[in-house]
């Protein structure tokens, strides 16, 4: 009868410290391969929107992708490079938005009696 408290004591450890890794990591089978993946990285990331996505060379053998995102009620965008190895963002700059006629995004102004 001894043997069933001293199990018990050494399985209850074990099963505290199981359930306590309740961290979830995404699983990655190998390198980001799309620009689908890619631009759902960075929308994740950043909360905006992704307008386009290129591959770039990166530091390694499979490279990484460049991400440009348009952030809806800000004056400025993303533009992410991702690791294509790690699935991480390796750098995150402040762009004009993308797709933008111009700078600022107002009311189109027309002048009269002109050509």
């Amino acid at each position: 009868m001894r043997a069933r408290p001293l199990a018990l004591a050494l399985l209850v450890p074990a099963l505290v410290f199981a359930a306590g890794t309740t961290k979830s990591r995404r699983h990655t089978s190998g390198p980001v391969k799309s620009a689908k993946e890619a631009k759902a990285i960075a929308e994740q990331e950043t909360g905006g929107k992704a307008v386009s996505a290129r591959r770039i060379p990166l530091n390694g053998a499979s490279g990484g992708w460049e991400v440009d995102l348009r952030v809806p009620n800000e004056s400025q965008g993303w533009r992410c490079v991702i690791d294509s190895d790690t699935h991480l963002i390796h750098s995150k700059t402040r762009i004009d938005q993308p797709g933008a006629k111009g700078r600022a995004e107002g009311p189109l102004r027309m002048v009269k009696g002109t050509r």
